[in-house]
Parts: C-alpha cells; sequence; structure tokens
C-alpha cells in the first residue's frame, strides 16, 4: 500500500492498492504526489545528511523513493535532473566541459603567525578608516573548492574552480552527495533568489578515507595521499556512479553572484544557506575584532584532531559585504579575507636508509631514517614502516623521495612514495632473518604481518618493557626515559621492571649526564609511583592486547590481583569485550613463571597496589560516576582529556576508548564527530560539558 507522504514524516493509507492507483491515475495526478515525494525525500535527505537528525526509519525512506521511481517510471516525461533519482545513475561522460565563473573564485592570501594576522587587522582598519571590525572565522576545509548554480531555487549546475575564471563542469558528479540540496528549501518569509551561485569545499571524512584506502590497497590500486587527494579523485571521475560510492560531503561558506535577494552581513548569509538546505559548519563563529579571532583560531587548532574531517587552518573574513566591497581585491585574493593555517602535517622528504626496531613484545618494526623535515613545528628525521607487508605494497626504497605526515602526537609515517622523483639508484629492503639486537633466528607466524624475536631477554625487548612500565599512563615514573633506561640495562642494573625499585640513587649517579640532584629525583619519581591503582598496574605490566580499557574492565571482575593470576580462559571470557585471544593472552602471561617472580618481586619493593575497596552497588548509591563508562568527542574548555580522564577514574568510574553499547555516557564537547552520530545510534545518554562538570564536581568529588 502507498499512501500520501506530508513534510512533518506523517502517511496515510489509501484503501486501494497499488496497481488499481496506477491504472486509473492520470497525468495531472502523478505530477502532483511526485512533487510532493521529491519534497518529502529531500526534506529527509536533509535531516539525514545535514542535521543527523532522521525522523523516519531507512525502511520508510526506501519506500518514498521505490514509490517515486514507480511513478517517474510510469510517467518518464516528469523526470527531472533535480529528482532525487537521478542523483546516481547518469552515463560516464567523455569529458569534462569548462564552466567559466560569474564572479571569479579568488584564492586566499594566507598567514602562518599571529603577527601576519594582526597585520591583516591593521590593514583592514586603516582601508576602512575605522576602530573596529567584526569578522567571522571559519574552519578551513581541506578538500576541494567548487561552485553551486540555482534558478529559481533549483540545483542546475555546478563545477570545479579551476583557474578562479573558469572550470570543469562537474554537474552530474555532484548531484551524487546528498549533503547538495536539489532544491532549496522555502519558508514563508525568506524568498528565493532568482539566480544562486554558491561555494563551498568538498572533502572526504577521515574515516571514509580510512576505508577507501584499504579497500583500494587489497585490490592492488594505488593509495591517495590524503583525503584532499581523495577528494578530488573521487569527484573528478568521468563516471558519476564512482563518486556516488565515495561518500563526499560538502560545506558551503560563500556566495558568487546573487539576483532578486540581498543580505547585509557574510554571517547572516550563512544563516539563510542553513535555512535554504545547505550544509554549513557548526563551528563557524563570529568575533567581535581580532582578539576574538585569535582567541577562535586557538580554538580550532585545539580541536583539530578530534574533527572528523581535516582542516588545514582557518579562514577570517570581514562580516560585513558592504566592508567587504569596499575593501575590494588585490592581484587574485580578496583584501577582506585571509587563511590563517596550522602548520603542515605533511612534507616530502628523502629515505636515507631503511631500519630495523625491536619492540617490548619482540615485534620488528621497520623504521625510515629521514632527511630531517620539519612538520607541525617539530623536526621528523625517523618515521615508522609498520613491516614489510606495507613496505612491499608501497614499494618504499632507500633513497625514495617520500611524503611524509604527522598528526599531533602520532608517530611520523610515510603515506607514499613520489614515483616521479626516482632515478634509478634506489635500493629495496628485505627485512633480515636475525633480530638485528641479540642475533636470535626470528620468526613469522602465518596469520600476523610482523616478523619477531622470541628471545625474551631480548636487550631491546627489556628496554621496550621497562619504558612502557615507567610510561606516563602506566606507573607514571618521571624521568625514566628512554636514554636512561638504556643505560641502566646496558650497565646490568635492570634486566626486568622489578628491579627498578632496587636501583640506589649511588648507582645513578654513576652514570652519564646524572648529577647529584637529579638522581636524587628520580629516585623519588620510583619512590611516588609505588601507589598505582589497579587499573595502571595492570596495563603497565605489558600484557599482550590488554590496554587501558582491557585493564579498567579486568578492576570491575576482580579485586585481587592474585585472583586475576590464577583465573581461565573460560571465566574471563565472560566479562563484556573479553574474547578467546585477550583471555589467552591473559592466562599466558600470568602462567609464565618468570612473570609471576618478578609481580611478587615488586610487592615485596612495596608497590601497594590501590583496589576498589567499595562495590559499585553501594557506591554508585552516594556517587554517579561509579562504575559508569564515560566516553570523549571534542575539544574540552575547562580541561585537557587525560584530566577528565582521571577525574572519571578517581570517581570510581572508567573510560572507553571507542562506542559500544558498554558505554554510558558520551560527553560531547566542541567539534564532537564520528563518535556522537554513532552513541545516537546506540540511544547512548549524551552530557555536554556544564552537564559533565556539575557531576564531577558533586559533593562527592575528591
Amino acid at each position: 500500500m502507498f499512501g500520501t507522504y506530508t513534510l512533518r514524516g506523517r502517511f496515510r493509507q489509501e484503501k486501494h492498492s497499488d496497481h488499481a492507483r496506477e491504472d486509473t491515475m492520470d497525468r495531472s495526478e502523478a505530477e502532483k504526489e511526485i512533487q510532493q515525494l521529491r519534497a518529502e525525500i529531500e526534506y529527509h535527505n536533509h535531516r539525514y545528511y545535514v542535521l543527523d537528525d532522521p525522523v523516519v526509519s531507512d525502511t520508510e525512506f526506501d519506500r518514498l523513493m521505490h514509490r517515486l521511481t514507480e511513478l517517474e517510471r510510469s510517467f518518464p516525461d516528469l523526470i527531472t535532473p533535480a529528482s532525487p533519482t537521478q542523483r546516481v545513475g547518469a552515463q560516464p561522460l567523455g569529458q569534462f566541459a569548462t564552466a567559466p565563473h560569474t564572479i571569479p573564485m579568488l584564492s586566499l592570501a594566507n598567514a602562518f603567525k599571529e603577527e601576519e594576522v594582526r597585520e591583516f587587522d591593521s590593514r583592514v582598519r586603516k582601508l576602512l578608516d575605522t576602530s573596529d571590525v567584526d569578522y567571522v572565522i571559519e574552519p578551513k576545509i581541506d578538500g576541494l573548492a567548487v561552485e553551486l548554480v540555482y534558478e529559481k531555487g533549483e540545483f542546475i549546475s555546478g563545477s570545479t574552480r579551476g583557474d578562479g575564471y573558469t572550470g570543469e563542469d562537474i554537474t552530474q558528479n555532484l548531484r551524487t552527495i546528498h549533503t547538495i540540496p536539489m532544491r532549496l528549501f522555502s519558508h514563508q518569509d525568506i524568498a528565493i533568489p532568482d539566480r544562486l551561485e554558491v561555494r563551498g569545499e568538498v572533502y572526504m571524512g577521515k574515516q571514509e578515507f580510512r576505508d577507501l584506502n584499504k579497500k583500494r590497497g587489497l585490490t592492488g590500486e594505488p593509495i591517495f595521499a590524503n583525503p584532499r587527494n581523495a577528494a578530488a579523485g573521487s569527484l573528478r571521475q568521468l563516471d558519476p556512479r564512482i563518486s556516488a560510492q565515495r561518500r563526499l560531503r560538502m560545506f558551503c561558506y560563500g556566495v558568487g553572484q546573487m539576483l532578486g535577494f540581498t543580505a547585509e552581513t557574510h554571517y547572516q548569509f550563512l544563516e539563510l544557506l542553513r535555512k535554504w538546505g545547505f550544509y554549513v559548519n557548526p563551528l563557524i563563529r563570529l568575533c567581535s575584532g581580532i582578539e576574538e579571532v585569535i582567541t577562535a583560531y586557538g580554538r580550532l587548532s585545539g580541536m583539530r584532531e578530534e574533527l572528523p574531517y581535516e582542516i588545514d587552518g582557518t579562514v577570517v573574513k570581514v562580516n560585513r559585504l558592504d566592508l567587504q566591497e569596499r575593501l575590494g581585491s588585490v592581484s587574485r585574493a580578496p583584501r577582506w579575507a585571509l587563511a590563517y593555517k596550522f602548520e603542515a602535517y605533511e612534507e616530502t622528504t628523502v629515505v636515507d636508509d631503511i631500519i630495523v626496531s625491536v619492540g617490548r613484545t619482540g615485534a620488528l618494526t621497520p623504521v625510515a631514517i629521514l632527511k630531517p623535515v620539519v612538520i607541525g613545528g617539530v623536526e621528523v628525521s625517523r618515521a615508522t614502516l609498520h613491516n614489510e607487508d606495507e613496505i612491499a605494497r608501497k614499494d618504499i626504497r632507500k633513497g625514495d623521495t617520500v611524503l611524509v605526515t604527522r598528526a599531533g602526537d602520532v608517530i611520523p609515517e610515510v603515506i607514499k612514495v613520489i614515483l616521479a622523483k626516482r632515478t634509478g639508484t634506489e635500493v629495496p629492503f628485505r627485512m633480515p632473518e636475525y633480530c638485528p639486537v641479540c642475533k636470535e633466528k626470528v620468526v613469522r607466524e602465518r596469520d600476523e604481518a610482523v616478523r619477531r624475536c622470541v628471545n625474551m631477554n631480548c636487550p631491546a625487548q627489556i628496554k621496550g618493557r621497562i619504558r612502557h612500565f615507567a610510561s606516563k599512563r602506566a606507573m607514571d615514573i618521571d624521568g625514566l626515559g628512554t636514554k636512561l633506561v638504556e643505560q641502566l640495562v646496558e650497565s646490568g642494573l635492570v634486566r626486568n621492571v622489578a628491579h627498578v625499585y632496587e636501583v640506589r640513587k649511588e648507582d645513578l649517579v654513576g652514570l652519564e649526564r646524572l648529577a647529584d640532584k637529579s638522581a636524587g629525583n628520580i629516585i623519588a619519581s620510583i619512590e611516588r609511583s609505588k601507589n598505582p591503582t589497579f587499573s595502571r598496574f595492570l596495563y603497565a605490566l605489558g600484557i599482550p592486547h590488554v590496554g587501558e580499557h582491557i585493564a579498567d574492565l579486568l578492576t570491575e571482575s576482580y579485586t585481587d590481583i592474585h585472583l586475576l593470576m590464577n583465573a581461565q580462559e573460560g571465566e574471563l571470557m565472560k566479562i563484556p569485550e573479553i574474547g578467546p585471544e585477550v583471555a589467552n593472552s591473559i592466562v599466558t602471561f600470568f602462567e609464565d613463571g618468570e612473570n609471576r617472580e618478578s609481580i611478587e618481586r615488586l610487592l615485596r619493593k612495596g608497590v601497594d597496589i590501590i583496589y576498589k575497596k567499595t562495590a559499585l552497588s553501594d557506591a554508585s548509591l552516594v556517587n554517579p560516576m561509579a562504575g559508569k563508562v564515560f566516553l570523549f568527542t571534542g575539544a574540552l574548555t575547562s580541561m585537557t582529556r587525560e584530566e577528565a580522564r582521571k577525574k572519571v577514574e578517581s570517581m570510581g568510574g572508567r573510560t572507553a576508548a571507542s562506542v559500544s553499547k558498554t558505554v554510558d555516557y558520551l560527553v560531547v564537547g566542541e567539534g564532537g564527530g564520528t563518535k556522537l552520530e554513532k552513541a545516537k545510534a546506540l540511544g547512548i545518554d549524551l552530557l555536554d560539558e556544564a552537564a559533565f562538570l556539575k557531576m564531577v564536581t558533586g559533593p562527592n568529588s575528591p
């Protein structure tokens, strides 16, 4: 049964059957229902793709599309390019036609330092002869700039920026992007322009980019260097069906020609775009003066890692449109706008050598020794190559020119080889058959991508285990860094983690570059570390597959280290999220006599583990956070993510690393991304920062 649909999502069944209705329906009736269905479908597309707030099920939406498809099949002369059924399925083109821009799409001048932004503000105020200017600051999306053209509210064409004056007509591909409305929404109090040229950035999300590269890697296709290249490559496909598979989106941020309508400010125009149905970035802010611009830039820079899409800076624009017109342009850039860029995440450099490092689990990891290059304000001279399969897939050789990325605290990584730079002198790499540290033969299990040194006494593994044990999120022994650990192991003072608590001040003073005061500080830090929480202690042990999250789960079920040491696989697998691989790893670790002796030795040396002494059921009566699982997305303004995590743990709660049914609360900061979408789908309770702070600063807060 089909029926009539309204923009409020209601459905009224008709009394007669589909076939009877189609047999008796004339062209005017079909045209009326087709128009209703198209409006309904575009409304639901907007709710789903732009607002992330669907009001109908997928099944009901599919029923709407099916009905529209059937009607258009029966009345093909009523099919229009703007119909939702035409978003996908056009025939491949032989080549792209050119498309001139009515008003040039200019590029922006760049600023990389705060003083350059202040100079921009000074120039603007001087040219306008005023002391106060309002600006709009927008995230600078790292994608492909395009222009959309609408006449009488209907999308008629779209093109790339090209050289700023003429682009390529990619209308068919743009129709496949669901965040682009095919027809503008109408409102009683807002007119629809006779002609509207909207500008924005087509982009690919980070997760979609990873999924696409993974798929291309499995099929032997070249991988994309970054989401920007992936978006550009996807949008410039002659076959729009390929573009449709790439899950592209578009943020709109500007206007070209607008006939039959006017706006006073840029911010007002952005609000109009939202009402007409366009996807406008929610992080755009109106700033009163340059000081607020600088603050907003810092906030966006801080949340860069958490966003589900790439941004490479911010765009600062004078808000009033009449002032923009007075300022005009110089060369190919407007005087009223500036790109305030973040430090680069990617650079090209040369692979001087490829060496192999050995980690705490015995895994052999190939590492590229690079010609030093500054990325994101940090000099990078090494980058991980992961494993031999990854090197083979990317065909990385000694002497290659490569593209390297570094995001936040992530270890630098070689993205791809710049094949055009090859000279023929590059040397292919082969993984060693013997451990480069202890010279024992290495093995590669059939189901693993890495080779391993199986010698537990390998000095490299011992150093790795001690570094992990002393790390900030484990036992947090300040001062026990890489160089000191190397000296302690090589001198024979430390052979396992328990020996750390046997080191004396006089032992340290005899080591290179350690004065009496520094040695005393390290001994004091070792003493302070003797009271870890049970969760931190488990994580510090370095049990394979037991990270912070799994350690938290184990402390909910076991109240003493000895109970866990004697646990069997079956009982461990009863804990949610612990499967056979993790359970086997835990049991195997504690069955090892040397591991058990190290733990007992730690306890004898004064390590006093802090266990949860109150049953969760009792604690939850006075503490709403006890036993609850928290997950964070977006940037918090009152504390860092690590501070928030520690606060939750101190009040008997725990934190998760990803969205799952075990999460009780998602704390949503500014710029929350894909975690928010998944949490909504699972019905997880959402807390804004104010609600979270109210919870952690209650009367029972430590």
